[in-house]
Protein backbone atom coordinates (compact mmCIF):
# COMPACT_ATOMS: atom_id res chain seq x y z
CA UNK A 1 0.00 0.00 0.00
CA UNK A 2 2.69 2.48 1.04
CA UNK A 3 4.86 1.45 -1.90
CA UNK A 4 2.00 2.12 -4.29
CA UNK A 5 1.41 5.51 -2.69
CA UNK A 6 5.06 6.47 -3.05
CA UNK A 7 5.12 5.27 -6.67
CA UNK A 8 2.07 7.44 -7.44
CA UNK A 9 3.82 10.42 -5.87
CA UNK A 10 6.89 9.83 -8.02
CA UNK A 11 5.19 9.39 -11.37
CA UNK A 12 2.96 12.42 -10.88
CA UNK A 13 5.99 14.75 -10.81
CA UNK A 14 6.89 15.27 -14.50
CA UNK A 15 10.34 16.71 -13.79
CA UNK A 16 11.34 13.59 -11.85
CA UNK A 17 10.19 11.25 -14.61
CA UNK A 18 11.94 13.44 -17.19
CA UNK A 19 15.14 13.39 -15.13
CA UNK A 20 15.23 9.58 -15.01
CA UNK A 21 14.49 9.31 -18.73
CA UNK A 22 17.25 11.86 -19.42
CA UNK A 23 19.72 9.82 -17.39
CA UNK A 24 19.01 6.71 -19.46
CA UNK A 25 19.21 8.63 -22.74
CA UNK A 26 22.60 10.10 -21.77
CA UNK A 27 24.01 6.63 -21.13
CA UNK A 28 22.78 5.41 -24.51
CA UNK A 29 23.76 8.54 -26.46
CA UNK A 30 27.31 8.73 -25.11
CA UNK A 31 27.81 5.02 -25.74
CA UNK A 32 26.71 5.40 -29.36
CA UNK A 33 28.88 8.50 -29.83
CA UNK A 34 31.90 6.67 -28.45
CA UNK A 35 31.28 3.72 -30.77
CA UNK A 36 30.82 6.00 -33.78
CA UNK A 37 34.12 7.74 -33.07
CA UNK A 38 36.20 4.60 -32.46
CA UNK A 39 38.61 3.37 -35.14
CA UNK A 40 41.16 0.56 -34.99
CA UNK A 41 43.77 -0.75 -37.41
CA UNK A 42 47.06 -2.62 -37.21
CA UNK A 43 50.29 -2.63 -39.21
CA UNK A 44 51.53 -5.75 -40.95
CA UNK A 45 54.95 -4.60 -42.02
CA UNK A 46 54.26 -1.46 -44.01
CA UNK A 47 50.63 -2.35 -44.69
CA UNK A 48 47.70 -1.11 -42.62
CA UNK A 49 45.29 -3.97 -42.02
CA UNK A 50 42.28 -4.78 -39.88
CA UNK A 51 43.38 -6.03 -36.47
CA UNK A 52 42.92 -9.79 -36.03
CA UNK A 53 40.90 -10.76 -32.96
CA UNK A 54 42.88 -12.53 -30.23
CA UNK A 55 42.18 -16.23 -29.71
CA UNK A 56 39.88 -17.24 -26.89
CA UNK A 57 40.18 -19.98 -24.30
CA UNK A 58 37.54 -22.55 -23.45
CA UNK A 59 35.78 -20.06 -21.16
CA UNK A 60 35.57 -17.41 -23.90
CA UNK A 61 38.32 -15.18 -22.48
CA UNK A 62 40.60 -13.35 -24.92
CA UNK A 63 44.10 -14.75 -24.50
CA UNK A 64 47.63 -14.29 -25.82
CA UNK A 65 48.97 -17.63 -27.02
CA UNK A 66 52.21 -17.19 -28.95
CA UNK A 67 55.32 -19.30 -28.38
CA UNK A 68 57.81 -21.70 -29.95
CA UNK A 69 56.73 -25.26 -29.32
CA UNK A 70 58.97 -28.27 -29.99
CA UNK A 71 56.66 -31.19 -29.36
CA UNK A 72 55.38 -34.63 -30.13
CA UNK A 73 52.18 -36.55 -29.53
CA UNK A 74 51.44 -38.23 -26.21
CA UNK A 75 48.66 -40.80 -26.11
CA UNK A 76 47.40 -41.73 -22.69
CA UNK A 77 49.50 -41.13 -19.61
CA UNK A 78 53.18 -40.18 -19.64
CA UNK A 79 55.76 -37.66 -18.61
CA UNK A 80 58.56 -35.43 -19.89
CA UNK A 81 61.73 -34.41 -18.03
CA UNK A 82 64.44 -31.91 -18.97
CA UNK A 83 67.17 -29.75 -17.54
CA UNK A 84 66.39 -26.14 -18.49
CA UNK A 85 68.78 -23.21 -18.32
CA UNK A 86 71.13 -20.84 -20.11
CA UNK A 87 68.29 -18.41 -20.73
CA UNK A 88 69.41 -15.51 -22.85
CA UNK A 89 67.72 -13.12 -25.20
CA UNK A 90 67.47 -9.85 -27.02
CA UNK A 91 65.63 -6.65 -26.16
CA UNK A 92 65.12 -4.27 -29.03
CA UNK A 93 65.61 -0.58 -28.41
CA UNK A 94 65.38 -0.48 -24.59
CA UNK A 95 65.71 2.72 -22.54
CA UNK A 96 67.22 5.15 -21.90
CA UNK A 97 67.69 6.19 -25.51
CA UNK A 98 65.93 3.37 -27.38
CA UNK A 99 68.69 3.47 -29.96
CA UNK A 100 70.25 0.04 -29.82
CA UNK A 101 69.49 -3.67 -29.61
CA UNK A 102 70.97 -5.29 -26.51
CA UNK A 103 71.24 -8.71 -24.91
CA UNK A 104 68.86 -9.39 -22.03
CA UNK A 105 65.94 -11.44 -20.73
CA UNK A 106 62.72 -9.79 -19.57
CA UNK A 107 61.36 -10.85 -16.14
CA UNK A 108 58.46 -12.91 -17.52
CA UNK A 109 60.36 -14.68 -20.32
CA UNK A 110 59.43 -18.38 -20.04
CA UNK A 111 61.15 -21.63 -20.95
CA UNK A 112 59.95 -25.06 -19.91
CA UNK A 113 57.70 -28.05 -20.52
CA UNK A 114 54.15 -27.84 -21.74
CA UNK A 115 51.25 -30.16 -22.47
CA UNK A 116 48.50 -28.80 -24.70
CA UNK A 117 45.23 -29.85 -26.26
CA UNK A 118 46.62 -29.49 -29.80
CA UNK A 119 48.53 -26.54 -31.22
CA UNK A 120 45.56 -24.27 -31.94
CA UNK A 121 45.96 -20.90 -30.15
CA UNK A 122 43.62 -20.75 -27.20
CA UNK A 123 43.51 -24.48 -26.53
CA UNK A 124 43.92 -25.78 -22.98
CA UNK A 125 47.41 -26.23 -21.60
CA UNK A 126 49.47 -26.75 -18.47
CA UNK A 127 53.16 -25.88 -18.19
CA UNK A 128 56.05 -25.84 -15.78
CA UNK A 129 58.68 -23.23 -16.55
CA UNK A 130 61.80 -21.31 -15.63
CA UNK A 131 61.28 -17.55 -15.94
CA UNK A 132 63.59 -14.60 -16.43
CA UNK A 133 63.29 -13.21 -12.89
CA UNK A 134 60.31 -14.89 -11.22
CA UNK A 135 61.76 -18.30 -10.54
CA UNK A 136 60.07 -21.57 -11.44
CA UNK A 137 56.31 -21.46 -11.96
CA UNK A 138 53.48 -23.77 -12.94
CA UNK A 139 50.75 -22.17 -15.02
CA UNK A 140 47.62 -23.42 -16.78
CA UNK A 141 44.55 -22.15 -18.60
CA UNK A 142 46.15 -18.69 -19.13
CA UNK A 143 45.08 -17.21 -15.79
CA UNK A 144 46.39 -19.65 -13.18
CA UNK A 145 49.91 -19.28 -11.75
CA UNK A 146 51.69 -21.08 -8.89
CA UNK A 147 55.22 -20.31 -7.69
CA UNK A 148 57.40 -23.36 -7.09
CA UNK A 149 59.15 -23.98 -3.74
CA UNK A 150 62.49 -23.34 -5.37
CA UNK A 151 65.30 -20.80 -5.34
CA UNK A 152 63.79 -17.84 -7.18
CA UNK A 153 67.23 -16.70 -8.34
CA UNK A 154 68.15 -20.07 -9.87
CA UNK A 155 69.18 -19.91 -13.51
CA UNK A 156 69.01 -23.68 -14.05
CA UNK A 157 66.32 -26.13 -12.99
CA UNK A 158 65.27 -29.68 -13.69
CA UNK A 159 61.60 -29.75 -14.66
CA UNK A 160 59.14 -32.62 -15.03
CA UNK A 161 55.58 -32.69 -16.29
CA UNK A 162 53.40 -35.78 -15.93
CA UNK A 163 49.98 -36.61 -17.23
CA UNK A 164 47.53 -38.98 -15.57
CA UNK A 165 44.14 -38.79 -17.24
CA UNK A 166 42.97 -35.19 -17.03
CA UNK A 167 45.45 -34.37 -14.27
CA UNK A 168 48.76 -32.67 -14.99
CA UNK A 169 51.45 -32.47 -12.28
CA UNK A 170 54.55 -30.29 -12.35
CA UNK A 171 57.76 -31.01 -10.47
CA UNK A 172 61.07 -29.20 -9.98
CA UNK A 173 64.48 -30.39 -8.90
CA UNK A 174 67.88 -28.81 -8.35
CA UNK A 175 69.84 -31.94 -9.29
CA UNK A 176 67.51 -34.25 -11.20
CA UNK A 177 67.47 -36.66 -8.26
CA UNK A 178 65.31 -35.13 -5.53
CA UNK A 179 62.01 -33.78 -6.83
CA UNK A 180 59.50 -31.36 -5.33
CA UNK A 181 55.90 -31.28 -6.46
CA UNK A 182 54.70 -27.82 -7.51
CA UNK A 183 51.02 -28.44 -8.20
CA UNK A 184 48.50 -30.76 -9.83
CA UNK A 185 45.91 -29.21 -12.12
CA UNK A 186 42.97 -30.71 -13.96
CA UNK A 187 42.33 -29.96 -17.62
CA UNK A 188 38.71 -31.07 -18.01
CA UNK A 189 37.95 -32.91 -21.24
CA UNK A 190 41.58 -33.38 -22.26
CA UNK A 191 41.65 -35.78 -25.28
CA UNK A 192 43.48 -39.08 -25.13
CA UNK A 193 46.17 -37.77 -27.50
CA UNK A 194 47.78 -34.43 -26.63
CA UNK A 195 50.92 -32.55 -27.61
CA UNK A 196 53.75 -32.46 -25.10
CA UNK A 197 57.13 -30.81 -25.44
CA UNK A 198 59.48 -27.91 -24.86
CA UNK A 199 58.58 -24.25 -25.22
CA UNK A 200 60.07 -20.77 -25.09
CA UNK A 201 58.34 -17.41 -25.22
CA UNK A 202 59.14 -13.83 -24.27
CA UNK A 203 56.60 -11.02 -23.78
CA UNK A 204 57.26 -7.41 -24.70
CA UNK A 205 59.72 -5.53 -22.54
CA UNK A 206 57.77 -2.85 -20.69
CA UNK A 207 59.22 0.47 -19.63
CA UNK A 208 57.27 2.79 -17.34
CA UNK A 209 58.14 6.48 -17.24
CA UNK A 210 56.62 8.48 -14.39
CA UNK A 211 55.26 11.79 -15.66
CA UNK A 212 55.93 15.05 -13.86
CA UNK A 213 52.26 16.02 -14.16
CA UNK A 214 51.15 12.67 -12.71
CA UNK A 215 50.51 9.25 -14.13
CA UNK A 216 52.95 7.29 -16.25
CA UNK A 217 53.70 6.42 -19.85
CA UNK A 218 54.23 2.79 -20.85
CA UNK A 219 56.30 1.67 -23.82
CA UNK A 220 56.58 -1.90 -25.12
CA UNK A 221 59.70 -3.34 -26.84
CA UNK A 222 59.95 -6.51 -28.90
CA UNK A 223 62.01 -9.22 -27.21
CA UNK A 224 63.13 -12.74 -27.99
CA UNK A 225 64.35 -15.36 -25.53
CA UNK A 226 66.43 -18.51 -25.96
CA UNK A 227 66.93 -21.45 -23.60
CA UNK A 228 68.85 -24.71 -23.62
CA UNK A 229 67.15 -28.03 -22.88
CA UNK A 230 69.39 -31.00 -22.03
CA UNK A 231 68.92 -34.48 -20.54
CA UNK A 232 65.50 -34.55 -22.21
CA UNK A 233 63.68 -37.78 -21.45
CA UNK A 234 62.17 -39.30 -23.45
CA UNK A 235 63.94 -37.69 -26.40
CA UNK A 236 63.45 -37.51 -30.14
CA UNK A 237 60.56 -37.32 -32.57
CA UNK A 238 60.22 -33.55 -32.31
CA UNK A 239 58.11 -31.27 -34.48
CA UNK A 240 58.44 -27.49 -34.42
CA UNK A 241 55.29 -25.36 -34.31
CA UNK A 242 55.29 -21.57 -34.02
CA UNK A 243 52.02 -21.26 -32.12
CA UNK A 244 50.25 -17.94 -32.70
CA UNK A 245 52.88 -16.43 -35.03
CA UNK A 246 51.86 -14.49 -38.14
CA UNK A 247 53.85 -14.49 -41.38
CA UNK A 248 55.39 -11.04 -41.00
CA UNK A 249 59.04 -10.83 -39.83
CA UNK A 250 61.17 -7.78 -39.26
CA UNK A 251 64.65 -7.76 -40.76
CA UNK A 252 66.05 -8.58 -37.33
CA UNK A 253 63.67 -11.53 -36.92
CA UNK A 254 64.60 -12.85 -40.37
CA UNK A 255 68.18 -13.12 -39.15
CA UNK A 256 67.14 -14.61 -35.80
CA UNK A 257 64.26 -16.95 -36.67
CA UNK A 258 62.28 -18.67 -33.89
CA UNK A 259 62.47 -22.44 -33.68
CA UNK A 260 64.91 -25.01 -32.34
CA UNK A 261 68.40 -26.22 -33.09
CA UNK A 262 70.06 -29.35 -31.71
CA UNK A 263 73.72 -30.08 -31.03
CA UNK A 264 75.36 -32.69 -28.81
CA UNK A 265 72.03 -33.67 -27.31
CA UNK A 266 71.15 -30.10 -26.31
CA UNK A 267 68.10 -28.45 -27.85
CA UNK A 268 68.14 -24.66 -28.02
CA UNK A 269 64.80 -22.96 -28.55
CA UNK A 270 64.19 -19.34 -29.52
CA UNK A 271 60.81 -17.62 -29.33
CA UNK A 272 58.80 -14.55 -28.47
CA UNK A 273 55.24 -13.82 -27.38
CA UNK A 274 53.39 -14.83 -24.24
CA UNK A 275 50.91 -17.33 -22.85
CA UNK A 276 48.58 -15.21 -20.73
CA UNK A 277 45.28 -13.32 -20.67
CA UNK A 278 45.01 -10.72 -23.43
CA UNK A 279 44.46 -7.21 -22.08
CA UNK A 280 45.78 -4.92 -24.81
CA UNK A 281 44.92 -6.13 -28.31
CA UNK A 282 41.30 -5.03 -28.21
CA UNK A 283 38.79 -2.83 -26.46
CA UNK A 284 36.74 -3.86 -23.42
CA UNK A 285 33.01 -3.46 -24.13
CA UNK A 286 32.66 -1.80 -20.74
CA UNK A 287 34.21 1.36 -22.24
CA UNK A 288 30.93 1.86 -24.07
CA UNK A 289 29.24 2.36 -20.68
CA UNK A 290 31.34 5.34 -19.60
CA UNK A 291 28.25 7.46 -20.23
CA UNK A 292 27.11 6.23 -16.83
CA UNK A 293 29.25 8.96 -15.25
CA UNK A 294 27.26 11.70 -17.00
CA UNK A 295 23.96 9.83 -16.69
CA UNK A 296 24.34 9.74 -12.94
CA UNK A 297 24.11 13.52 -12.63
CA UNK A 298 20.39 13.93 -13.47
CA UNK A 299 19.62 10.72 -11.59
CA UNK A 300 21.33 12.02 -8.46
CA UNK A 301 19.41 15.29 -8.73
CA UNK A 302 16.07 13.51 -9.07
CA UNK A 303 16.80 11.21 -6.14
CA UNK A 304 17.95 14.08 -3.92
CA UNK A 305 14.80 16.07 -4.69
CA UNK A 306 12.73 12.97 -3.87
CA UNK A 307 14.37 12.97 -0.47
CA UNK A 308 13.72 16.65 0.22
CA UNK A 309 10.37 17.42 -1.47
CA UNK A 310 8.04 16.58 1.39
CA UNK A 311 10.19 18.40 3.93
CA UNK A 312 10.27 21.50 1.74
CA UNK A 313 6.47 21.73 1.63
CA UNK A 314 5.70 20.25 5.05
CA UNK A 315 3.88 17.32 3.46
CA UNK A 316 5.89 14.89 5.54
CA UNK A 317 3.48 15.52 8.43
CA UNK A 318 0.58 14.34 6.26
CA UNK A 319 2.52 11.28 5.17
CA UNK A 320 3.40 10.36 8.77
CA UNK A 321 -0.18 10.94 9.86
CA UNK A 322 -1.30 8.34 7.32
CA UNK A 323 1.65 6.01 8.01
CA UNK A 324 3.02 6.75 11.51
CA UNK A 325 6.07 4.50 11.08
CA UNK A 326 9.07 6.55 9.85
CA UNK A 327 11.10 3.44 9.10
CA UNK A 328 8.56 2.10 6.63
CA UNK A 329 8.07 5.50 5.05
CA UNK A 330 11.77 5.96 4.49
CA UNK A 331 12.22 2.40 3.21
CA UNK A 332 9.30 2.75 0.79
CA UNK A 333 10.62 6.00 -0.67
CA UNK A 334 14.10 4.50 -1.08
CA UNK A 335 12.65 1.35 -2.66
CA UNK A 336 10.67 3.33 -5.21
CA UNK A 337 13.54 5.55 -6.37
CA UNK A 338 15.88 2.54 -6.34
CA UNK A 339 13.47 0.47 -8.45
CA UNK A 340 12.91 3.31 -10.92
CA UNK A 341 16.66 3.82 -11.33
CA UNK A 342 17.19 0.07 -11.70
CA UNK A 343 14.62 -0.12 -14.49
CA UNK A 344 16.08 2.91 -16.27
CA UNK A 345 19.59 1.49 -15.92
CA UNK A 346 18.52 -1.91 -17.25
CA UNK A 347 16.94 -0.31 -20.32
CA UNK A 348 19.96 1.95 -20.92
CA UNK A 349 22.46 -0.90 -20.61
CA UNK A 350 20.23 -3.28 -22.55
CA UNK A 351 20.20 -0.87 -25.49
CA UNK A 352 23.78 0.43 -25.28
CA UNK A 353 25.74 -2.82 -25.07
CA UNK A 354 24.28 -4.72 -28.06
CA UNK A 355 23.93 -1.67 -30.32
CA UNK A 356 27.45 -0.38 -29.71
CA UNK A 357 28.80 -3.92 -30.10
CA UNK A 358 27.25 -4.14 -33.57
CA UNK A 359 28.57 -0.71 -34.53
CA UNK A 360 32.10 -1.58 -33.43
CA UNK A 361 32.05 -4.97 -35.17
CA UNK A 362 30.88 -3.30 -38.38
CA UNK A 363 33.94 -1.03 -38.17
CA UNK A 364 36.30 -3.99 -37.57
CA UNK A 365 37.06 -2.80 -34.05
CA UNK A 366 38.31 -5.73 -31.98
CA UNK A 367 36.36 -6.23 -28.78
CA UNK A 368 38.17 -8.20 -26.11
CA UNK A 369 36.25 -11.44 -25.70
CA UNK A 370 35.17 -12.29 -22.20
CA UNK A 371 33.12 -15.07 -20.59
CA UNK A 372 29.36 -14.52 -20.74
CA UNK A 373 29.31 -14.39 -16.96
CA UNK A 374 31.55 -11.31 -17.08
CA UNK A 375 29.29 -9.64 -19.65
CA UNK A 376 26.25 -10.42 -17.50
CA UNK A 377 27.99 -9.07 -14.40
CA UNK A 378 28.83 -5.78 -16.12
CA UNK A 379 25.29 -5.37 -17.49
CA UNK A 380 23.43 -6.26 -14.29
CA UNK A 381 26.02 -4.58 -12.10
CA UNK A 382 25.78 -1.28 -13.98
CA UNK A 383 22.02 -1.22 -13.52
CA UNK A 384 22.49 -1.96 -9.82
CA UNK A 385 25.13 0.78 -9.65
CA UNK A 386 22.59 3.32 -10.90
CA UNK A 387 19.98 2.00 -8.49
CA UNK A 388 22.25 2.17 -5.45
CA UNK A 389 23.47 5.62 -6.47
CA UNK A 390 19.86 6.81 -6.53
CA UNK A 391 19.17 5.31 -3.10
CA UNK A 392 22.34 6.94 -1.75
CA UNK A 393 21.31 10.33 -3.15
CA UNK A 394 17.78 9.92 -1.77
CA UNK A 395 19.20 9.09 1.67
CA UNK A 396 21.51 12.10 1.67
CA UNK A 397 18.69 14.38 0.52
CA UNK A 398 16.35 13.06 3.20
CA UNK A 399 19.07 13.33 5.86
CA UNK A 400 20.12 16.90 5.00
CA UNK A 401 16.64 17.99 3.84
CA UNK A 402 18.33 20.30 1.36
CA UNK A 403 18.74 19.17 -2.23
CA UNK A 404 21.71 21.20 -3.43
CA UNK A 405 24.13 20.15 -0.63
CA UNK A 406 23.01 16.55 -1.08
CA UNK A 407 23.67 16.66 -4.83
CA UNK A 408 27.11 18.19 -4.31
CA UNK A 409 28.11 15.67 -1.63
CA UNK A 410 26.90 12.64 -3.55
CA UNK A 411 28.59 13.80 -6.75
CA UNK A 412 31.84 14.47 -4.90
CA UNK A 413 31.82 11.07 -3.19
CA UNK A 414 30.47 8.91 -6.00
CA UNK A 415 31.35 10.40 -9.39
CA UNK A 416 34.51 12.38 -8.70
CA UNK A 417 36.80 9.69 -7.13
CA UNK A 418 37.08 7.33 -10.13
CA UNK A 419 37.52 10.25 -12.53
CA UNK A 420 40.24 11.86 -10.41
CA UNK A 421 41.99 8.55 -9.72
CA UNK A 422 42.16 7.41 -13.34
CA UNK A 423 42.84 10.82 -14.90
CA UNK A 424 46.22 11.00 -13.13
CA UNK A 425 45.04 13.99 -11.10
CA UNK A 426 45.80 12.20 -7.82
CA UNK A 427 48.87 10.19 -6.76
CA UNK A 428 48.34 6.49 -7.33
CA UNK A 429 48.14 5.62 -3.61
CA UNK A 430 45.54 8.32 -2.94
CA UNK A 431 43.45 7.13 -5.86
CA UNK A 432 43.63 3.56 -4.62
CA UNK A 433 42.31 4.45 -1.18
CA UNK A 434 39.56 6.63 -2.64
CA UNK A 435 38.37 3.69 -4.72
CA UNK A 436 38.37 1.45 -1.68
CA UNK A 437 36.55 3.71 0.77
CA UNK A 438 34.24 6.04 -1.14
CA UNK A 439 31.00 5.14 -2.93
CA UNK A 440 33.02 5.49 -6.15
CA UNK A 441 34.29 1.96 -5.41
CA UNK A 442 31.02 0.79 -6.97
CA UNK A 443 32.39 1.44 -10.46
CA UNK A 444 34.58 -1.65 -10.01
CA UNK A 445 31.52 -3.61 -11.13
CA UNK A 446 32.24 -2.37 -14.69
CA UNK A 447 35.81 -3.68 -14.83
CA UNK A 448 36.07 -6.10 -17.74
CA UNK A 449 39.79 -6.89 -17.64
CA UNK A 450 41.10 -8.62 -14.53
CA UNK A 451 44.49 -7.82 -13.04
CA UNK A 452 46.92 -10.74 -12.86
CA UNK A 453 50.28 -10.54 -11.08
CA UNK A 454 51.97 -12.63 -13.78
CA UNK A 455 51.38 -9.99 -16.47
CA UNK A 456 54.27 -7.73 -17.37
CA UNK A 457 52.32 -4.51 -17.92
CA UNK A 458 51.43 -2.12 -15.07
CA UNK A 459 48.01 -2.82 -13.57
CA UNK A 460 47.37 0.11 -11.25
CA UNK A 461 44.47 2.46 -10.68
CA UNK A 462 46.09 4.80 -13.19
CA UNK A 463 45.86 2.01 -15.76
CA UNK A 464 42.14 1.52 -15.14
CA UNK A 465 42.27 -1.32 -12.62
CA UNK A 466 40.14 -0.96 -9.48
CA UNK A 467 41.66 -2.05 -6.15
CA UNK A 468 38.55 -3.98 -5.09
CA UNK A 469 36.89 -6.97 -6.74
CA UNK A 470 33.77 -6.02 -8.76
CA UNK A 471 31.12 -7.17 -6.29
CA UNK A 472 33.13 -5.99 -3.30
CA UNK A 473 33.29 -2.51 -4.83
CA UNK A 474 29.54 -2.51 -5.41
CA UNK A 475 29.13 -3.67 -1.81
CA UNK A 476 30.95 -0.54 -0.60
CA UNK A 477 28.44 1.61 -2.49
CA UNK A 478 25.57 -0.44 -1.04
CA UNK A 479 26.88 0.18 2.49
CA UNK A 480 27.02 3.93 1.86
CA UNK A 481 23.45 3.86 0.51
CA UNK A 482 22.24 1.83 3.48
CA UNK A 483 24.01 4.15 5.93
CA UNK A 484 22.50 7.26 4.31
CA UNK A 485 18.95 5.87 4.43
CA UNK A 486 19.42 4.64 8.01
CA UNK A 487 20.68 8.06 9.13
CA UNK A 488 17.80 9.77 7.36
CA UNK A 489 15.33 7.42 9.07
CA UNK A 490 16.94 8.08 12.45
CA UNK A 491 16.54 11.84 11.94
CA UNK A 492 12.97 11.40 10.74
CA UNK A 493 12.09 9.60 13.97
CA UNK A 494 13.70 12.25 16.15
CA UNK A 495 12.55 15.27 14.20
CA UNK A 496 9.81 14.55 11.66
CA UNK A 497 9.68 18.09 10.32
Amino acid sequence: MILRAEWIKFRTVPSWVAGVVTAALIVVALGLLAAAGTQMSCMNGTREVACPPPPTDAAGLAVRDKFTFTHRSLTGDGSLTAKVGDMAGTITYPPPNHDQIVAGVVPWAKAGLLVKDGTKPGSDYAAVMLTGEHGVRMQHDYTEDVAAPFDASAKVAWLRLTRSGDEITGYVSADGQTWQKISTVRLAGLPDTVQIGLFVTSPSGMTVDEQAQGGHAVAARFTQATAAFSQVSPAGGWTDTLVGYDEYRTDWEKGHPPGHTEANGVLTLAGSGDIAPETEEGMPISLMLTGVFAGLLPLIAVAAFCGTAEFRHGMIRTTLAAMPRPGRVSAAKAAVIGAVALAAGAVAVGVTMPVTLRLLQAKAVVILAMPWTTTLRIAVGTALLLSLAAVFAYGMGSLLRRAVPAIVIVTALLVAPPILAMASVLPGAAGTWLLRLTPGAGFAIQQAVTAYPQLAKPQTVLDGYYPLAPWAGLGVLALWALAAVAAATWRLRRNPA
